[in-house]
């Protein structure tokens, strides 16, 4: 069998959020799968890891550019797609406020909106807007955290990101209600604390140890219909 002939058949993620982080090591991993990769970046000048990956695999990875947090940006990416099916959505991208130690009730308007429309309506817009490409067995996930599950939170610390993550997955939920009775999977993912610029050098786990375990829990939900919240091991996380 040519070349050509295994990469038409191969499955394809649209990854939203792959430039860098946690976003470049999924993207990496699922080409390591044989799986080709249509993943954004922000801004259409600056080089990223993604290119690199590009430049690696050749054919197999295209770049789109998307702000998840402009509207416009997402209306035209969804008109560039059009005619386009994909075996799996997933929307990593995400950010954290300056300060993780304020409490609710010391941080800035302007923070709370910002991570609110980062964290959870822009990745909630994304999947609005792209879920007709999305194969009637694929997968729609988005990368939560375990600092999102309301049942887990015994510590306080990182409010305004544990509730934008909390709002993500309320959201979620709102969207696996109405899509009842369809055969599609949907996940809600915690990576675990892991080492990048979002995590800190103080996390717990490297991203060679969370997301390649992440990926194979994801392949595995697709077997699956329905909303699961999970870590990067596969263990049920409690909302």
């Amino acid at each position: 069998m040519s070349t050509a002939v295994l990469r038409d058949a191969a499955r394809t993620i649209l990854l939203i959020g792959a430039s860098r982080g946690l976003g470049h090591a999924m993207a990496a991993e699922f080409l390591k799968k044989g799986w080709n990769v249509v993943g954004t970046v922000r801004g259409g000048a600056t080089r990223t890891l993604l290119h690199d990956l590009a430049d690696e695999y050749k054919g197999r990875v295209e770049i789109e550019i998307l702000d998840i947090c402009e509207p416009d940006q997402l209306a035209a990416l969804h008109d560039r797609l059009s005619g386009r099916m994909f075996d799996m959505l997933f929307v990593n991208a995400g950010t954290a406020n300056r300060d993780p130690t304020q409490t609710i009730g010391e941080v800035s308007t302007d923070d709370f909106v910002h991570l609110m429309i980062t964290n959870a309506l822009s990745p909630m817009r994304v999947i609005e807007s792209l879920k007709p490409y999305v194969a009637a067995t694929g997968l729609i996930g988005v990368m939560s955290s375990g600092q999102g599950s309301i049942a887990n939170n015994e510590t306080g610390q990182r409010e305004l990101y544990r509730g934008s993550k909390a709002a993500l997955n309320m959201f979620m939920r709102s969207f696996a209600a109405r899509q009842a009775g369809t055969s599609r999977a949907l996940a809600v993912m915690a990576p675990g604390w892991v080492k990048t610029d979002l995590g800190g050098p103080d996390a717990r786990l490297t991203i060679e140890e969370s997301i390649p375990s992440l990926v194979n829990v994801l392949l595995e939900k697709q077997r699956r219909p329905g909303l699961e919240y999970l870590d990067y091991l596969g263990r049920t996380v409690p909302w």
